[in-house]
C-alpha cells in the first residue's frame, strides 16, 4: 500500500509517495502567500507509472488544502488536467 508524506520548509514543499519503502513519485509546490500554494510539478518514477500515484498525490494536496482552509493554483500540466476533469475538487481552486 502506497504511503504519502508531506515536506514543507515554509516557502516550498512536496508530497512524496512511497511504495515498498521506495520513493515512487512526488508533487512539488510553492507557497503563494499564506493561504495558497502552487502545484508546480507532479512526477512518478517510470516503474510505478499507471498505478494512479499522480492522482493520489494531487488528492493528498487537495485534502491538505481542505483541512487547512487553503486554495491551490495548479500550474503543473497534470494537476491542471485533474482539476479540469474532476468537479469534486474545484472547491480548493484559487
Amino acid at each position: 500500500m502506497a504511503k504519502i508524506e508531506r515536506e514543507d520548509n515554509g516557502k516550498k514543499g512536496r508530497f512524496i509517495i512511497y511504495e515498498n519503502n521506495e520513493e515512487a513519485g512526488e508533487m512539488t509546490f510553492t507557497w503563494a502567500g499564506k493561504e495558497k500554494f502552487i502545484i508546480d510539478h507532479t512526477g512518478v518514477e517510470e516503474k510505478y507509472g499507471g498505478q494512479g500515484f499522480a492522482k493520489q498525490l494531487v488528492m493528498a494536496g487537495v485534502e491538505y488544502a481542505r483541512e487547512n482552509d487553503l486554495k491551490i493554483i495548479p500550474l503543473c500540466p497534470y494537476a491542471k488536467r485533474r482539476f479540469e476533469k474532476d468537479e469534486s475538487i474545484k472547491d480548493v481552486l484559487a
